[in-house]
């Protein structure tokens, strides 16, 4: 029996949804062949927490802890951790540093995918189309003639480091604009802000399945709300249709860019993957490598819809990581 560490909450604006997935993981784990340990991940402490929901202290200098005297390492860590420290690359290197086996893509590639901006960056020269973007940092001068002429009306003021679509903002005139930003600010100290792309937004699961790369079946995101916010991800303001509703010619476009961005990454683990389609052409807005994992998220879904179940998807991801 191995013995898996659960890692979950984190210290950012998603922590609660973090816990959601992580306790989802622990629920699916399969229990003839690891012995699951939630962990909790916070500022103010790392915990183990026990079926009686008893806290054991995480030595940081090994990650084991010491239950009635004895002490617990763990074989392999799964990483439920939605944005910082779990998803940016903090986590991913101190296991690497330590040696010990993780679920989750390598530290330069957490690092470079939570980061928007470097993300487009780096993809753009491969032909991944991008929306046209205008870059701020807490401190710049905001001119909001500059932005509205860059990037048009309506555009979307985002936080450039953070996700659940905590922070973002669809602005529709130039006197929004200030508001929207300062918003960002309090998600992030930058920002992206992008043009409006009038199309259909999907979501792609891309994942290493025994061995080989699979993009899952697609998701179409049709929102209540005037974009997928937080309210339509997670408060049932959206309809999420798997697998989407588009041509199987257009289905075979948008994996392909999928894919290729997770083979260009070199990623390893989960991805999802966000694009909007326009005039049959993708458009990446970004890549989530710590995506939801709670029963209602979107990858356990293209999972089920391509015959795959929790249990399996999370065996998968463990065997990967101890191989």
């Amino acid at each position: 029996m191995k013995n898996i560490a659960i890692i979950m909450g984190g210290y950012s604006s998603e922590y609660k949804i973090s816990l959601i997935s992580g306790n989802v993981v622990y629920q699916y784990l399969d229990k003839t062949k690891y012995n699951g340990f939630r962990i909790h991940i916070f500022k103010e402490k790392w915990v183990y927490v026990d079926e009686n929901n008893a806290e054991y202290r995480i030595d940081k200098n090994d990650f084991s802890v010491t239950v009635n005297d004895q002490k617990i390492t763990f074989d392999c860590v799964f990483n439920a951790i939605h944005g910082t420290p779990g998803e940016d690359g903090l986590m991913q290197a101190y296991f690497e540093l330590l040696g010990i086996k993780q679920s989750s893509c390598d530290y330069y590639q957490a690092a470079l995918t939570f980061n928007k901006r470097d993300l487009l960056s780096v993809l753009k020269p491969y032909g991944i189309k991008t929306a046209i973007s205008y870059y701020l940092n807490k401190g710049d001068v905001i001119n909001t003639a500059e932005i509205v002429k860059k990037v048009g009306l309506p555009c979307f003021v985002k936080p450039n480091k953070a996700g659940s679509s905590f922070g973002i903002s669809k602005v529709k005139s130039e006197a929004e604009l200030p508001i929207a930003i300062e918003v960002a600010y309090k998600e992030d100290n930058e920002i992206i802000i992008e043009s409006f792309l009038d199309g259909t937004e999907v979501s792609v699961g891309v994942i290493n399945y025994k061995g080989e790369i699979k993009v899952l079946p697609i998701t179409e995101i049709v929102s209540d709300n005037d974009f997928f916010d937080y309210e339509a991800k997670y408060e049932g303001k959206s309809q999420e249709i798997t697998p989407a509703r588009i041509s199987d010619e257009l289905t075979q476009k948008v994996s392909e860019v999928a894919k290729r961005a997770y083979e260009v990454l070199k990623m390893k683990g989960f991805s999802r993957s966000e694009f909007i389609i326009v005039d049959n052409e993708p458009y990446m807005l970004e890549m989530n490598t710590i995506p939801g994992l709670t029963t209602e998220s979107l990858i356990p879904q293209q999972a089920q819809a391509a015959g795959i179940s929790l249990e399996d998807l999370f065996t998968n991801a463990i065997e990967l990581a101890l191989a």
